[in-house]
């Protein structure tokens, strides 16, 4: 399996965490990037400086893989389908009253059980449309 990566993984996944933990322990906010970023596309007042800098934070973390040489991963595709596939993301996200950082991390390790049952759905979702994209090339 050429893009098994499990000491990466495992760390961007203990560095989410941490992530994650900082933010309640000091701010009390849930690190869920969709309430952030809407958040900040609708900013209250006092409310903005801490979603941009975690969404700068975040965008720009990119840049501390460089000097370690991980090959960054590309993608390919139909500008149309991304845009497609992210409206969808956005309206799943107001559907479930968050998204898979807000729930997945967050809400399990708070354990909700609303997290949890979202979580598990959003697995089976994803799980069935990998599924679908292999096997029956219907997406």
């Amino acid at each position: 399996m050429e893009n098994f990566t499990p000491w990466t993984s495992l760390l961007g996944g203990a560095l989410l965490g941490l992530s994650a933990v900082l933010l309640m322990l000091f701010s009390g906010k849930v690190a869920g990037i969709s309430g952030i970023l809407n958040g900040l596309l609708t900013p209250k007042k006092g409310d903005f400086l801490w979603r941009f800098l975690f969404i700068l934070g975040m965008a720009s973390s990119i840049l501390l893989l460089v000097p370690f040489s991980i090959e960054l991963p590309t993608v390919s595709g139909q500008p149309l389908v991304f845009i497609i596939a992210g409206l969808l993301v956005g309206f799943g996200t107001r559907l479930g009253n968050g998204c898979t950082s807000g729930h997945g991390i967050v809400g399990i390790g708070r354990f909700s059980t609303r997290s949890i049952i979202a979580t598990c759905l959003f697995i089976s979702v994803a799980a069935l449309v990998v599924f679908l994209r292999l096997h029956v090339g219907a997406l």
